[in-house]
């Protein structure tokens, strides 16, 4: 994946390019830079809808960011933060932030949000870290309760060099329970070098590949791992048509754990990730504001 921070890695005319998107990255971080034209622009976005409404239904609903709007900004040049909430955003309607330009946990536009749809099913984004820093321990150290019991959220990032700072999903899903009584908890794993084919994590959770992508687990001699044996992620996606991205050997470490046999009834490669192989570099939407 580096070749995307030391080289423009383009499969078409430059004149096709119509956005282009950024990974995140700390100060100083070179980051990478992923070209799109209009048929891998639209390809990803209808990919993602497909993908998550396996998990939030076909139906849009009244939508909560846990973020702020300037994330968004400039539509040309996304960052992984920024295009990962336009893209989930599709998902919804009467999009709502829950911080402020500041990034404060906005209680003013969250309680009247909340009012509004009391009676509707809700649906919640944000980034790992972001929803636990910005909202569950804003929430947890004065005392609120918010109540989204009627919601479904949606998160990813992982917790990258915050890891000292991590929960398991486990212990996760409870302390935002204990804060806004919210039940339906979904994480999420991918990247921006393929963004739209994002592997979901079923209610076992076990993170799943879809009809358009794939997970291969690799030794350090590049051979491929039996089942059950940690390995790098290689991640395979029929998405990038604008730039070479189809397979992508990333620096996370994970295990597949079994295929087509997983207990919530959907098919394909199921797997786990164990965190980021020693020395790899450091990344990821959830560092923006470490």
């Amino acid at each position: 994946m580096r070749l995307f921070k030391d080289y423009e890695l383009m499969s078409v005319e430059r004149s096709k390019i119509v956005k282009t998107m950024a990974s995140s990255g700390t100060t100083g971080q070179s980051v990478s830079r992923i070209f799109l034209d209009r048929i891998t622009a639209a390809n990803q976005v209808k990919v993602l809808v497909k993908i998550a409404s396996n998990f939030t239904g076909t139906k849009r609903h009244p939508m909560l960011i846990i973020d702020t709007k300037s994330a968004i900004k400039d539509r040309n040049l996304f960052s992984a933060r920024g295009a990962g909430i336009l893209g989930f955003s599709i998902l919804g309607y009467d999009v709502t932030y829950a911080l402020d330009e500041d990034m404060q946990l906005d209680f003013d536009a969250v309680g009247v949000f909340c009012n509004k749809y009391k009676d509707e099913n809700i649906l919640l984004f944000g980034f790992t870290y972001m929803v636990w820093e910005f909202f569950y321990k804003k929430l947890a150290k004065l005392g609120k309760q918010i109540n989204l019991e009627n919601g479904t959220l949606v998160h990813g990032g992982g917790w990258k060099k915050l890891s000292e700072q991590a929960v398991d999903n486990d212990t996760f899903r409870r302390l935002l329970k204990d804060v806004c009584k919210i039940n339906r908890v979904y994480n999420y794993y991918g990247m921006v070098e393929q963004t739209g084919s994002v592997f979901m994590e079923c209610e076992n959770g076990y993170l799943h590949s879809s009809i358009f992508s794939d997970v291969i687990m690799r030794r350090t001699d590049f051979s491929v791992c039996d089942m059950h044996e940690a390995g790098l992620v290689q991640l395979v996606s029929l998405l990038p048509l604008s730039y070479p991205g189809h397979t992508i050997l990333s620096e996370d470490i994970g295990e597949i754990i079994g295929e087509d046999d997983c207990s919530c009834g959907r098919l394909g490669n199921y797997f786990k990730i164990h965190g980021r192989m020693k020395s790899a570099e450091l990344r990821g939407c959830s560092d923006t504001y470490a």
